[in-house]
């Protein structure tokens, strides 16, 4: 009887831990079998604040995450992995947002009408920087706007 209990415990704790185990998988968006999707580069002058992790939305839909951002030739090149079946046109304007007015940013693709598409590990072209709100804040203030 007190054999049984104690294997009874024991699957329950196994259990708990194995749910535990997907549930950080699945809530921090962890890739265990490798990415899936394909990787795009864009350079931008600056990114203002844009994180690895960062999402990446066409028309507010999440298409990918920011893998990396790297300086480069005194240049922000941010890489992003694009989910499979979602093509880019070579002429897509890609610019860093904010969510909300002090909220976290993202990058948003705007589609370009090219029938060319960007091959897995091309470059995106068309960049917007982020608009630096405490810049504009301080042309505000001091008049210059």
């Amino acid at each position: 009887m007190e054999r049984r209990v104690e294997i009874s415990v024991g699957l329950f704790m196994l259990v708990g831990i194995l749910g535990m185990g997907y549930l950080s998988v699945r809530l921090g968006q962890v890739e265990l079998f490798g990415a899936r999707g394909y990787v795009v580069h864009a350079d931008f002058p600056t990114v203002g604040g844009l994180k690895d992790g960062a999402t990446v939305e066409i028309a507010g839909v999440t298409v990918g995450r920011v893998e990396s951002i790297r300086l480069r030739d005194y240049r922000a090149r941010v890489t992003m992995r694009i989910t499979s079946g979602v093509p880019l046109q070579d002429d897509s304007i890609v610019s860093v947002k904010t969510k909300g007015l002090i909220g976290e940013k993202f990058v948003q693709i705007n589609p370009g009408g090219s029938e060319k598409a960007v091959p897995p590990g091309g470059r995106l072209t068309e960049v917007e920087a982020p608009v630096d709100m405490e810049e504009l804040i301080s042309k505000y203030v001091f008049g210059k706007i």
